[in-house]
């Protein structure tokens, strides 16, 4: 076995041996149906500590010549696969972990790519003894002539696993022609070159895109914004998770509270799979994201100046969505033009998770609904903007909210008004005073900071014959009233609750046994000043 070509299985071994496996192996029946197929070329982007190498390694055990991986293979998933035998163990397999490399070669990128061709190369050597390989031939040339001097029947090709393969683009972010160099050196090794098998990359980003197109335009790009098929190997699954609380008797509520919160269109729960680990291993739910390299970056880009990326950000934090245009991000950490490009990362980090089934509607197909996933998140948000002088006062609105629900319980009308006023004025700097999507953002920030543990909010939820623009439901456990917010704007709370029957938005709760309250708001933009109403639902 050796250190690139063919690594055999030790690593991946080590990933059984521990406390904690969530089997994975399905994934390889994946990549099998893709061998010497147009679709060989694949890459799949998730963020940091959501099991990339693990993969990798799984894959590079399986796949490996010169070895028999089996005894790992054969208690797995796959081993009940067609594909299963076909492939295991047929393949020279060459694994690359750029960061390795990278940092080996003191983040040069050409002396990187140098070192890639002369430890590869090297190890050709000892495993094709009969063919001449020089120091000055490249590697794609190099294995061009071992391809074409097999013979028919053994004419496999090599499989390529590159770990980290982005690197460069996170590590040298402003060395446009390094990573030039680097993207160009990968379109020779791999683009349309016979030899390959099978080409399997991973990292954070996407694919990085310069001028009219991309280098690697050849491989098929699965990632945070679109996961398709590979979605539930992306993270845990609810079912993988669920078993995981059950066997180690976890409470699967809070599991879900802090680490749930990714979603794809056909995979609408996927966890994040080292905080579940780290929360089993502890025995304690806090977020274990500060262990992460891209903790510091969220501080960096939520601070850019980009214009509406602030606004964006509160809506965020009060526990709404936004709309992201994803088609213009160029897959790098320098290059935004607008907000769109800021928050499109911040989903590629696992900051912002997309939410394929919101109720508001896109105008595009180049659009996504955005959110914070989970508690964990949450808490880095908090962590990062509750000091920041462009996010000034909003944690603020904790204590400001301390007695809110409070007042909300006890239908004080007046109470709720003044707090509603109070912080309104105090967060003009937030938002644009007299508008009404401001209106609601403030408000829905005061209700969410008030009640994060308390209720799980839905914004326009239909009921009825319309859309009501927050629903709080108790969570689990918590014996609170349900409440109903309709909002209006230079009307009447009056008006807000009418619109509630008229509309019949308490069908939301046909269902719900408990005490439901219906709150109505509205703002006066002449007076500044806000008026509430609160009644008791009955069904």
């Amino acid at each position: 076995m050796g250190s690139y070509l063919n690594t055999g299985f030790e690593k991946f071994e080590e990933s059984l041996n521990a406390r904690l496996y969530v089997d994975k192996s399905e994934l390889i029946d994946i990549l099998n149906s893709n061998i010497k197929t147009p679709q060989k070329y694949i890459c799949i982007s998730r963020p940091r500590r959501f099991g990339k190498s693990v993969t990798a390694n799984m894959l590079c055990a399986y796949y490996s010549k010169d070895t028999d991986s089996s005894f790992l293979f054969d208690n797995l998933k796959i081993s009940h696969d067609d594909s299963y035998k076909t492939h295991l163990n047929q393949y020279n397999t060459i694994f690359i972990n750029m960061q390795q490399f990278f940092s080996n070669a003191d983040l040069k990128v050409e002396k990187m790519l140098s070192d890639i061709e002369s430890e590869i190369k090297n190890e050709l050597r000892h495993a094709f003894p009969h063919i001449e390989i020089s120091d000055e031939r490249k590697l794609n040339l190099v294995l061009s002539d071992i391809y074409n001097k097999e013979s028919p029947l053994n004419k496999k090709g090599f499989i390529f696993i590159i770990d980290e393969w982005d690197c460069i683009m996170r590590e040298k972010q402003s060395d446009a022609e390094g990573i030039k160099i680097y993207l160009d050196y990968l379109r020779a090794l791999l683009k349309d070159q016979s030899y390959v098998a099978l080409a399997y990359m991973t990292g954070i980003l996407p694919i990085k895109k310069y001028g009219s197109h991309s280098a690697l335009n050849m491989f098929k790009e699965y990632s945070m914004v679109d996961a398709g098929r590979y979605a539930p190997y992306i993270g845990f699954t609810e079912n993988e998770v669920l078993n995981l609380c059950e066997k180690y008797k976890i409470d699967s509520n809070s599991m879900k509270k802090w680490y749930d919160g990714y979603s794809f269109e056909n995979t609408p729960h996927l966890y994040n799979p080292n905080s579940v680990v780290c929360a089993i291993d502890e025995n304690k739910f806090k977020s274990y994201w500060t262990q992460t390299e891209t903790f510091e970056s969220l501080r960096r880009y939520i601070d850019l100046n980009m214009a509406g990326l602030r606004d964006e950000v509160v809506k965020l934090i009060a526990g709404n969505e936004v709309v992201v245009n994803t088609s213009r991000f160029h897959n790098d950490m320098t290059t935004f033009e607008t907000k769109d490009d800021v928050l499109t990362l911040l989903i590629h980090l696992g900051y912002l998770a997309i939410n394929p089934d919101s109720n508001i509607r896109l105008t595009s197909s180049k659009q996504v609904v955005a959110r914070i996933p989970n508690e964990e998140i949450k808490d880095e948000f908090r962590n990062i903007t509750e000091e920041n002088k462009n996010y000034p006062g909003i944690y603020a609105l904790i204590s400001q909210s301390l007695d809110l629900l409070d007042k909300i319980y006890e239908m004080d009308n007046k109470a709720v008004a003044d707090a509603f006023d109070l912080a309104h004025q105090d967060h003009t700097s937030i938002l644009k005073y007299n508008d009404e999507n401001s209106l609601s953002c403030v408000i829905s920030l005061a209700l969410n900071l008030a009640s994060v543990d308390i209720y799980n909010v839905h914004r326009e939820l239909p009921a009825g014959k319309g859309f009501a623009d927050m629903v709080f439901l108790p969570k689990q456990g918590v014996e609170k009233p349900a409440l109903l917010v309709e909002l209006k704007y230079d009307k009447s709370a009056q008006t807000a609750i009418d619109q509630i029957k008229q509309k019949n938005y308490g069908r939301i709760f046909q269902d719900y046994k408990g005490e439901v309250l219906v709150v109505g708001i509205n703002y006066d933009k002449n007076t500044k000043e806000h008026q509430c109403l609160i009644e008791k639902y009955h069904n």
